[in-house]
């Protein structure tokens, strides 16, 4: 057993093939895989979040796939606290450990540690979330985007829990959310391998259509349709469950659904990669030309 631990962290956009990589370098490590998907950790979402396969789960163990509710609050600081855990239980018996995932900033936290915001006034939120369930996620979002433009150009446009909580801590403190998270880096008690994984962006684009061309045809209406008494839950306030509810209120047609499903999975994959690329420490390879050999040798 070595003394130095090592976390070789695989990010990317969705759709650019991270899980495929992270299991074939899991195999070559002995290891275990920790997901960092802010959705794939729901049991009752699997489809919508392109949850890894039955036979990539069986190939490896992965930590944080299906192991919350819908019901639980899930966010970064639970992910790390539960990530450090599950490593640090590993670490007993591996060297190494594989993370991969494309939620920046759950990432951020098990690496260097959350910062910690100034309490805001309860009644800030209060105000906030009454608004929002009167007027709705677009004004919701050119709130946002006109009093936090930091926040709205790296951030998660459709996630209203997100949203409402950057619309808070501008209103409370004045200033930006992004602004509180590049403070007060943790040294962790290991060795961190950041690896990125890119393509050419209309390959990438592709990929994500098809993706979601296969959900459709693997039920993910029918998916959607058995959580609609849970949609008021953060949950499903995401990309792939939220266009699905103007159709199921007669207002869409599946093909407008399915398109807009597309479109916001392609501007996701677009923050996903600005939040990555600004990062230093991740080393970027081509998805259809990496190979284990280039992350830990023959």
């Amino acid at each position: 057993m070595s003394l130095v631990k090592t976390v070789y962290i695989i990010v990317g956009p969705t759709a650019v093939g991270k899980t495929a990589f992270a299991i074939s370098l899991a195999q070559a490590l002995h290891t275990e895989i920790i997901s960092a998907d802010a959705r794939q950790c729901y049991q009752e979402m699997n489809i919508g979040v392109a949850r890894p396969s039955k036979t990539a789960l069986e190939a490896v163990p992965h930590h944080f796939i299906a192991s919350h509710t819908i019901q639980d609050t899930i966010n970064a600081s639970v992910f790390e606290r539960y990530a450090l855990d599950k490593a640090e239980a590993l670490f007993k018996t591996k060297d190494a450990i594989v993370m991969v995932g494309g939620t920046g900033l759950y990432i951020k936290a098990f690496c260097e540690g959350l910062d910690m915001i100034p309490e805001i006034d309860p009644k800030i939120r209060a105000e906030i979330i009454q608004q929002y369930e009167k007027l709705g996620l677009r004004w919701l979002q050119k709130e946002v985007s006109v009093k936090d433009p930091i926040y709205w150009e790296k951030g998660e446009q459709q996630n209203p829990q997100r949203l409402m909580r950057a619309l808070e801590v501008k209103l409370g403190t004045g200033e930006s959310i992004v602004n509180f998270q590049h403070k007060n880096k943790i040294t962790r008690p290991f060795n961190i391998v950041k690896i990125g994984l890119e393509m050419p962006r209309e390959l990438l684009y592709a990929h994500i259509n098809q993706r979601v061309m296969d959900m459709v045809a693997e039920g993910l209406e029918q998916e959607v349709k058995s959580l609609l008494p849970s949609f008021h839950l953060n949950a499903l306030q995401t990309v792939g469950y939220n266009e699905w509810q103007a159709f199921f209120e007669g207002k869409a047609e599946k093909t407008s659904v399915i398109e807009m499903i597309q479109q916001n999975t392609r501007h996701y994959a677009k923050r996903q990669m600005t939040w990555f690329k600004k990062d230093p420490e991740i080393k970027w390879y081509l998805a259809s030309s990496i190979t284990t050999d280039h992350i830990i040798g023959g």
